[in-house]
């Protein structure tokens, strides 16, 4: 009897635990604990924002009529006012370039160095080599610090090949250091498509500009007249014709005052000085040095790229050699300009030896259908003379840019065709030239001939 009656009493406990009641009940002991809890929390969290907003008025009495000392990375500057220093805060914020912004201050205070304008083209490659071994440990042949600095007269693109450790980064490195601009690297990634991957683009959502390392220095250089080397390398890690579009065509331009780079769409009234309409000048003392492998890892450079670059081709390591003395050359690009000018107008090509050009010219058309082309002879007529006062021979300039822009286009014809003619075109050379006056075309032909 008891038994029946304990149980009973359970079901009917269990009922009511269970019913809806139980569960309102249930529910308001929650909502009200939870309503306790976050009172406990406003109630701490609002006398400690109290305590630290007493703390920093005292803090504030304290130095609001002191001046500020700004330390930046670990130097001491010039006391500065709080006033002074919330103004170029307040310029920053309004301007949507802020590193080019900070370049046009920079410039404000900027004292033009003194350049070295005394020396000429052969002393310029004779110390360059010079500086490169002696403070670089960098030794290059001699041929190829003249071809070097004679592609600086023919295009603003210059592509540096060879096998790995050859030194064709460490050219341009070393011609920045020469010239005491250091040289700016840009490392080319593989999945580049369009030219903001190289200048930034605009964000609509910050309303700044992403700025990038190479559009600063194309604004720096517009700014001075130091010669700047920016170096692209592995530059064909990813398609040039894609990333580097825009460049190649402005750079056809034959006026420099007309290469203007599309940088923003619009103009905003505190944009950097030397955006006219959105729009950057490509700075006429930057050359584009871009290191190029060919592997399985990179894209093949197209004619369209080679054709408007000067290509040079490190495959073999120079030999170490003592040096007595080294120094800088810092000269400007006017007097660069100057010297080319000079060189121009004093070794311009023999009148034998451009008969033999076209006469070779004529024969390519003939044979292999490929013509020299305008572009080409223009790059032939800047080229040697140069390379002649750079203390070369005027035969051995003619060499060099034949095989690197003439000849190299027969990979591209059929190679049974190009090996039954590889004879004949070698022997015409040599008829035409003299023997062995062009060895690099030979070497080229009788290469393509083995492959």
């Amino acid at each position: 009897m008891n038994v029946i009656i304990f149980t009973n009493f359970f079901e009917n406990v269990w009922k009511f635990l269970s019913s809806k009641t139980a569960f309102y009940i249930y529910a308001s002991i929650i909502l009200i604990l939870i309503i306790v809890l976050l009172v406990i929390v406003y109630s701490n969290y609002f006398s400690s924002f109290k305590f630290n907003l007493n703390e920093k008025n005292k803090n504030f009495e304290n130095v609001k009529n002191d001046e500020v000392k700004i330390i930046f990375n670990g130097s001491n500057h010039d006391n500065i006012s709080n006033s002074e220093l919330k103004e170029p805060e307040q310029e920053d914020e309004a301007s949507r370039f802020y590193m080019l912004t900070k370049i046009d201050k920079k410039m404000e205070s900027y004292v033009p160095p003194k350049y070295d304008d005394d020396i000429s083209l052969e002393e310029f490659c004779i110390e360059f080599r010079k500086f490169s071994a002696g403070k670089l440990h960098l030794y290059y042949d001699i041929k190829d610090i003249r071809r070097f600095v004679a592609s600086l007269a023919v295009t603003k693109l210059i592509i540096l090949q060879g096998m790995s450790g050859t030194g064709k980064t460490s050219l341009a490195y070393a011609f920045g250091e020469f010239v005491d601009n250091e040289a700016v690297v840009i490392p080319i990634q593989p999945m580049w498509k369009e030219r903001t991957d190289l200048i930034g683009y605009y964000n609509e959502f910050t309303k700044k500009f992403n700025e990038t390392t190479m559009l600063c220095t194309l604004y720096e250089a517009n700014l001075n007249n130091d010669l700047y080397a920016l170096v692209l390398d592995e530059m064909n890690i990813a398609r040039i014709e894609y990333y580097f579009a825009e460049f190649l065509s402005l750079l056809e331009l034959p006026n420099p005052e007309g290469r203007n780079l599309d940088v923003v769409s619009d103009k905003w009234e505190n944009d950097p000085k030397l955006l006219k309409n959105g729009k950057l000048r490509l700075p006429v003392n930057m050359w584009f040095i871009g290191t190029a492998n060919n592997d399985d890892s990179t894209f093949a450079i197209s004619d369209k790229v080679y054709d408007r670059a000067m290509v040079m081709n490190l495959d073999k390591k120079a030999k170490p050699f003592e040096v007595e003395g080294y120094k800088k050359e810092r000269i400007s690009i006017n007097h660069l300009n100057d010297l080319i000018d000079k060189a121009q107008e004093e070794y311009s090509l023999t009148e034998r030896n451009l008969r033999r050009i076209k006469q070779l010219d004529e024969y390519m058309i003939k044979t292999f259908h490929l013509t020299f082309g305008n572009r080409i002879m223009k790059q032939i007529y800047s080229y040697v003379p140069v390379m002649v006062a750079c203390g070369g021979k005027e035969i051995e300039a003619i060499d060099d840019i034949l095989a690197r822009k003439v000849f190299r286009k027969l990979e591209a014809k059929n190679p049974v065709y190009v090996r039954q003619q590889a004879e004949g075109l070698i022997n015409y050379i040599n008829d035409l030239f003299g023997n062995n006056n062009l060895k690099q075309c030979v070497e080229v032909i009788t290469t393509l001939e083995q492959n």
